[in-house]
């Protein structure tokens, strides 16, 4: 029995290779899944020959409570970045000075997230993030389930560590999103996204449902075996049963390669996954061992970033949105284009003024691109390819959603409708008031809101905590169980403290931060409904108009009856510090760039905690400025004002003593 749950699995582990590697089946689905069934009873019926790379393992089913420390023993090392063909140019000279007949590979630089992957006498033992290069996370069960990833080896080689890229190919993850929209969930932004959030799942079985894949581009260690060139490797690796980068041949100056970089440029969009860039290496190993590496990056190869991505379309129609301080924002209806990693059909227009300075009319062919490759925008439309019909657009004379007053001033750029009885700006008011950033109130999504705004069951945010079971028990598709879910997650929502309740109030200018130190700045509400406005600009970062704002808005009789119904429903309206000690108090720390183990939420949250303050730009009053991968002009910015400059390092070293 043993033996024949071994040859099992090793037929099955054969027709995961034939169809996910080399995308050539030879079984129909329903024989594939006879055999799967078979071996899962088999496992249950003699749970004793169960190997731990079991061909089941891959449906997921291991839950975890968090993620063990992986310890990388070869540095997981980002690459340098170049832009420009000059900067190419550079690289090659630096090489050929030391190694004048070094060749060139050229491969993709997918868009996804890089692992390591264990083996051990041929079986797969572990396999982690990267990290921040010297320490990942053990995603060993999730990896599992990505079934591009051998757990048997071809060949029983005593140990290999290789490293590669996980990612969402594109028809997933528009598969994906198109579920998450039914289910009203939240959408992801990108496959890259997507791939973290599945990758980092605490179920394995939900990471086995994303279809995530992974082309393995690098052999990290090896012992048994000497490989002396990187083609050499590959090839190596796809006789094992990986799904390796493809490279199909070695370059030898930097133009041959510069020129197979523009092919790949021009292909990006038919890949079926997302890359940003390719990727130049020298192929030799004992070349590599010449040239060396940076404490942060090999100088044996480089990454060549591509320009934001940029497609032509067409503007269908300019609509207006109706936020929640009333401002009225023309949205581009475009005709639906696939741009940087997701199928885009509208794009913010921000203000009239930018349609006048860009001539945006409705009709036009326009450039779209992703700023920062994540928000839609117009770059520019294009005269030249009118043919007369197109309609110059306006701004509305009245409210599009109320019908009320609209109004401009004369020191702003956006028009706003003065109606604060505004449908638009009441649905928006409360669905923001329940975002995470402010009550944080899960199960109160967009669709809820409307139907207790339509339903005349709220009027404010305040009467969120009058509803009742019964109320909500009226409403279409609001089950028992779901009601009370509901009426709990309001509840707990109480206790957020007073900065989450003034993020949520919508004040004019007041974001989180801005209500975090107005939260810790006065401790209760009752302080600052009182405050003066010197005492507010006495704030760090406060402006006149935050100070002025925050006055208006608690001197309004809307605010007034807010509050004492917050404070009647036992809303807490006072702030907790919850500083563990005071290593960085009266510091501020600036982020820029890219942070590799943190997000910036999370530095930003572990800087407060230990009593310090996050700004959003550099001034003369910065302590000191954390800088990330492609730093830009806040960096600049920085070294020119002689602020401190730490890295992720030095930042990891402060807050661990």
């Amino acid at each position: 029995m043993k033996e024949k749950i071994l040859q099992l699995s090793k037929e099955i582990e054969k027709h995961n290779y034939n169809y996910y590697v080399l995308d050539n089946p030879t079984i129909s689905d329903f024989e594939y899944d006879a055999m799967l069934n078979e071996l899962m009873a088999l496992e249950m019926q003699y749970p004793e020959f169960k190997s731990p790379n079991s061909p089941t393992t891959r449906v997921g089913g291991e839950v975890q409570e968090g993620f063990a420390p992986v310890v990388h023993s070869v540095q997981m090392a980002s690459l340098a970045k170049a832009f420009s063909y000059d900067e190419l140019v550079s690289f090659d000279n630096s090489v050929k000075k030391l190694c004048p007949d070094a060749k060139y590979v050229v491969e993709y630089k997918i868009d996804g997230l890089s692992v390591s992957l264990e083996y051990r006498n041929g079986e797969f033992e572990r396999g982690s993030t990267r990290g921040d290069g010297m320490v990942g996370e053990d995603v060993s069960e999730n990896l599992k389930t990505v079934r591009t990833i051998p757990l048997t080896l071809n060949k029983d080689i005593p140990y290999l560590e290789v490293r590669g890229e996980v990612f969402m190919p594109v028809s997933a993850f528009e598969k994906l999103n198109s579920e998450r929209e039914v289910e009203e969930q939240p959408l992801f932004a990108n496959p890259r996204n997507a791939a973290a959030g599945s990758l980092r799942q605490h179920d394995s079985k939900i990471t086995a449902k994303r279809n995530l894949d992974i082309f393995v581009f690098n052999i990290q260690q090896i012992e048994g075996v000497e490989i002396r060139k990187h083609t050499e490797g590959l090839l190596y690796l796809k006789s094992l049963g990986f799904k390796t980068s493809p490279v199909t041949k070695l370059h030898n100056s930097i133009q041959s390669a510069f020129d197979e970089i523009m092919e790949i440029g021009a292909s990006r969009g038919n890949l079926g996954f997302d890359i940003d860039g390719a990727v130049i290496k020298v192929n030799d190993f004992s070349m590599r061992e010449i040239l060396g590496s940076t404490s942060n990056t090999p100088k044996w190869a480089i990454a060549y970033k591509f320009p934001a991505e940029q497609k032509e379309t067409e503007l269908r129609d300019i609509t207006v949105q109706v936020g929640r301080s009333g401002v009225l924002t023309p949205t581009a209806e475009l005709k639906p284009v696939r741009i940087a990693g997701s199928v885009v059909s509208r794009a913010t227009l921000h203000n009239i003024d930018n349609i006048k300075t860009k001539d945006i009319r409705i009709g036009d062919k326009v450039i779209i691109q992703k700023a920062g490759e994540i928000i839609p925008e117009v770059v520019k439309s294009l005269p030249e390819k009118r043919n007369g019909s197109e309609i110059v657009f306006k701004m509305p004379e009245i409210c599009p959603v109320c019908g009320g007053e609209v109004i401009r001033f004369d020191d702003e750029a956006a028009t706003y409708c003065i109606n604060s009885n505004c449908p638009a700006q009441r649905i928006r008011s409360i669905i923001h008031f329940a975002s995470k950033d402010a009550m944080d109130i899960d199960g109160l999504g967009p669709a809820i809101v409307e139907q207790l705004c339509n339903e005349n069951l709220i009027s404010n945010y305040a009467d969120l905590f009058y509803l009742t079971k019964a109320q909500l028990l009226g409403l279409e598709r609001m089950a028992d169980k779901s009601a009370q879910n509901l009426l709990d997650s309001i509840e707990i929502s109480k206790s957020r403290g007073l900065d989450r309740v003034l993020c949520g109030l919508g004040i004019k200018h007041i974001g989180v931060k801005a209500a975090k130190s107005l939260a810790e700045t006065f401790g209760d509400i009752d302080s600052i409904i009182c405050a003066t406005k010197e005492q507010l600009l006495s704030i760090y970062d406060f402006g006149d108009s935050m100070a002025e704002s925050v006055i208006k808005f608690f001197a309004s009789d809307f605010a007034c009856d807010i509050i004492n119904k917050l404070r009647f429903a036992g809303v807490d309206l006072t702030y907790t510090s919850n500083v563990e000690d005071d290593r960085f108090k009266d510091m501020t720390f600036v982020l820029t760039g890219t942070l590799s183990k943190y997000t910036r939420d999370e530095a930003s949250t572990i800087i407060e905690r230990f009593g310090g303050k996050t700004a959003g730009s550099v001034s003369k009053k910065t302590t000191y400025v954390l800088a990330g991968e492609n730093a830009g002009s806040k960096l600049t910015k920085a070294e020119s004002l002689g602020i401190n400059i730490i890295t992720e390092e030095q930042f990891e070293q402060m807050i661990q003593f």
